[in-house]
C-alpha cells in the first residue's frame, strides 16, 4: 500500500480518488467492508470508515456513502464510490479487491446499463449470457452467428460491438464482446476490454492502468 501512496497523491492534484469499498460478510447488524483492498474492517450503520459510511445494511446488501455519493453494495461486488474525476467516465485506473472466492469482481455498466463482471484474463472478449444481453436491452440477434465449446458441448453464440464499457470511472468505447445461450453468473470481462490497459497484482487487488 505504501507504493501506491505516490501515486495517489500524484492523482489528487486533478482529481479526488474514487474507493473501492466491498462488502465481505456481515456480523449481526455489523458490515465487514474492504475499502481499497486494506485489511477487513467491521463497521456499525452510521459509523465511518476511511471516508466511507455504512448507512444501511439488511440481509447481504449495504448502502455506503462517500463523497457526497450513495451507492449499493452487493456481497463480494466492489463499487467504486467518491471520485470526482472527469465526467462520463474519464478516469484512467481500476483498483479491483479479489473476493472471498479469489476472483476479481466488479460492479459496472455496459452501454449505460448495470451489470456484475468478473475479471477473466483466459476470455479472449468480453462474454455474457443472452439473459443477461436482454436485460440490458442488447439485440444480439443483429451480431454475427458463431458456435462455441462449453463444457456442455457445441453451444449457439453471437460476435457483437458494445457501444461502452464502464467500470468505476473509467470508460472505454467499441468493444467486442460474445452472447453465449449458455447461463451465467456474471459478465466476464475479457481481453477484448483488458488489453486496453495495463494490468498488474499487487498483494490482494488488481490495478488496471488505462493505455493511452
Amino acid at each position: 500500500m505504501k507504493a501506491l501512496i505516490p501515486l495517489l497523491l500524484a492523482a489528487a492534484c486533478t482529481f479526488a480518488h474514487a474507493q473501492s469499498v466491498t462488502l465481505t460478510g456481515t456480523i449481526g447488524s455489523r458490515a465487514i467492508l474492504i475499502v481499497d483492498g486494506a485489511a477487513p474492517k467491521t463497521v456499525a450503520v452510521g459509523e465511518t470508515f476511511q471516508g466511507v459510511k455504512l448507512v444501511s445494511l439488511q440481509g447481504e446488501q449495504a448502502t455506503v456513502e462517500a463523497g457526497g455519493k450513495r451507492v449499493a453494495l452487493r456481497m463480494d461486488t466492489p463499487v467504486s464510490i467518491g471520485g470526482s474525476g472527469p465526467a462520463g467516465g474519464g478516469g484512467s485506473r481500476i483498483v479491483l479487491p479479489v473476493s472471498s472466492g479469489g476472483h476479481f469482481m466488479a460492479q459496472g455498466a455496459i452501454n449505460g446499463r448495470s451489470v456484475s463482471f468478473m475479471l477473466d484474463t483466459g476470455a479472449t472478449t468480453v462474454a455474457m449470457s443472452a439473459a443477461d444481453a436482454q436485460r440490458i436491452g442488447l439485440d444480439f440477434s443483429k451480431g454475427q452467428p458463431v458456435r462455441m465449446n462449453t463444457a456442455n458441448g457445441v453451444t449457439q453464440a453471437y460476435r457483437v460491438r458494445l457501444n461502452s464499457v464502464r467500470v468505476g470511472d473509467v470508460e472505454v468505447y467499441d468493444v467486442e464482446a460474445i452472447v453465449s445461450q449458455e447461463p451465467m453468473p456474471f459478465v466476464l470481462l475479457g481481453n477484448s476490454f483488458i488489453s486496453r490497459f495495463s494490468m498488474r497484482r499487487d498483494a490482494d487487488q488488481m490495478v488496471l492502468e488505462k493505455r493511452f
